[in-house]
């Protein structure tokens, strides 16, 4: 391993200190530091604002908003999901004894095959969890008419979607709900984060509720909730990343340009092109590598990268349906999940984030 920093496949953003430094001294003045306190208001106003839709409630993390929106929206049975996403998207439903459905994926956008959800509906299903991958959009119009045909309920995880619109809607106007993460790895981050973007004031009053253990108002709990609150600095940190946000998806967006270029004349190499009719957020830079044309396999090239510390991913890889918890399911097995096997074989997503340099860029390029 050579002595040079390494190069992650992404890098947290963080704006000048003396940008939060204010917000700090207000809170170590006010000694609000969580419990819906003013950033954490604030910070609400402002995404609505920013994302362009009427209701959202932050929770600490995306995995807790997930497993919050599964109870908001009353789900049981079996809920259909892809098995080309991070494992939190189906160990949220296990936290609420909800059985996931595998359907396959598309091969270009890798998102939920809309042709594989039907056949995979029971009477048991009760919902259609999709995933906007790397901040692509899934077949929103033709999930929400399956949907409608079969009463089912539609709620996205977004958590790669933040920032992206389609046909100039947010993703995150889609569907019943969708589901946001603000982790440290995301285009925006509050350190660790999340949210839940609603269409109702009465449903994001029972989310609120449900995210501070039921209660409404100072003595009356009227169901049974949980601590998913998001605090005061992470809330803080939030308002601050939202002045640069955009100069953070132009940076991504000449970076995703950048490679896109350059590796156009290596055989055996594809870069995903943007979506007409698509804003891109540009999370995540993925490629796929066809080792019959390129020489070598996908797995190769990950080392060869590690080699010169450069810290590509291979992701997702394996699938979900490949985990122990998931792989004794009936819709786990592979004559299912074809497209999406052959993907998490030959997917890599290069470094991308919003401090790198063209340098940087350069150096992935060498070593591939």
């Amino acid at each position: 391993m050579n002595e040079k920093q390494p190069i992650f496949v992404t890098k947290p953003y963080l704006p000048p200190l003396e940008e939060f430094l204010p917000y700090l001294e207000q809170i170590w003045e006010s000694r609000i530091l969580t419990n819906n306190g003013p950033f954490h208001q604030q910070l609400e106003e402002k995404l609505c604002e920013y994302l362009g839709v009427k209701y959202i409630s932050l929770f600490a993390n995306g995995t807790l908003a997930l497993v919050t929106a599964m109870q908001a929206l009353g789900l049981k049975g079996e809920v259909i999901t892809t098995p080309f996403s991070f494992v939190a998207t189906t160990h949220a439903l296990w936290w609420n004894n909800i059985t996931p459905v595998f359907a396959d994926i598309e091969p270009d956008t890798f998102t939920l095959d809309p042709a594989k959800i039907e056949a995979a509906i029971t009477p048991r299903t009760t919902a259609i969890l999709p995933v906007h991958v790397y901040g692509y959009p899934c077949r929103v119009a033709r999930i929400q008419e399956i949907a409608h045909k079969h009463g089912l309920k539609v709620f996205y995880d977004a958590a790669h979607a933040f920032g992206a619109t389609y046909k100039g809607q947010s993703m995150c106007s889609f569907g019943d709900m969708s589901i946001l993460s603000f982790h440290a790895t995301k285009v925006f981050n509050t350190f660790e984060g999340g949210a839940i973007v609603c269409h109702t004031a009465e449903m994001k009053e029972h989310i609120d509720n449900l995210k501070n253990f039921g209660f409404r108002g100072e003595t009356t709990v009227v169901e049974p909730g949980i601590n998913a609150k998001m605090n005061e600095f992470q809330a803080a940190l939030g308002l601050v990343q939202l002045n640069h946000i955009e100069t953070a998806i132009g940076k991504r967006k000449d970076i995703a340009n950048s490679y896109r270029q350059r590796l156009s004349g290596i055989p055996g190499i594809r870069c995903l092109a943007d979506m007409s009719g698509v804003k891109h957020n540009y999370s995540y830079f993925p490629i796929l590598v066809d080792e019959t044309s390129y020489g070598r396999s996908r797995d190769a090239l990950y080392s060869a990268l590690r080699e010169k510390n450069i810290f590509a991913r291979r992701y997702f890889y394996p699938l979900i349906s490949s985990f122990q918890p998931y792989s004794a399911l009936a819709s786990a097995d592979v004559q299912y999940l074809e497209t999406a096997h052959k993907t998490a074989a030959n997917i890599l997503c290069l470094p991308i984030f919003t401090d790198m340099t063209d340098g940087m860029v350069q150096e992935v390029i060498s070593c591939i």
